[in-house]
């Protein structure tokens, strides 16, 4: 699942929306926030860590409700409409990861840097908080625990 929009006359500020099972480009997500206008850039990377709660975890795996990009888009166009986003990408990754793969990237650029941390923080909080993705955490003492949309 994923959606870029606007023309290149015309891109508008949501430049790339993506739910994939493929891995995910840090340059890709960077090259689509990139605006003559913004002074600022913010990039947020999330990796699958070693540990969630004080437990060991082996993997994990990621699954997104049929309609996760419909709710990335509306989260997506919250942000553009609280902040002066000149351009925003975010991409979530789906399916089996192991420990140090990137789960998600969010990019936002802003006329200014505040504004862009900001804004930023608001993109990826809201994403894990409302975007109907799920995560199932395999513990390396055989137990699993499934997380909800607002804790991955």
């Amino acid at each position: 699942m994923s959606e870029s929009h606007g023309t290149s006359e015309n891109p508008g500020p949501i430049r790339l929306l993506a739910v994939r099972e493929t891995p995910l480009s840090l340059d890709e997500v960077h090259a689509a926030v990139g605006d003559d206008a913004a002074g600022g850039t913010t990039l947020f990377v999330g990796t699958v860590r070693d540990h969630d709660g004080g437990k060991p975890v082996a993997a994990l795996e990621y699954s997104a409700h049929p309609s996760a990009l419909r709710e990335l888009r509306r989260v997506a166009e919250k942000v553009c409409a609280d902040f002066p986003v000149r351009a925003l990408a975010a991409v979530h990754r789906t399916g089996r990861l192991e420990i140090g793969d990137v789960a998600v990237i969010v990019a936002v650029s802003c006329p200014h840097r505040g504004e862009a941390f900001a804004a930023s923080r608001q993109l990826i909080d809201d994403l894990k908080h409302e975007v109907p993705i799920w995560k199932h955490q395999v513990f390396t003492d055989g137990e699993e625990e499934w997380v909800g949309a607002g804790s991955c």
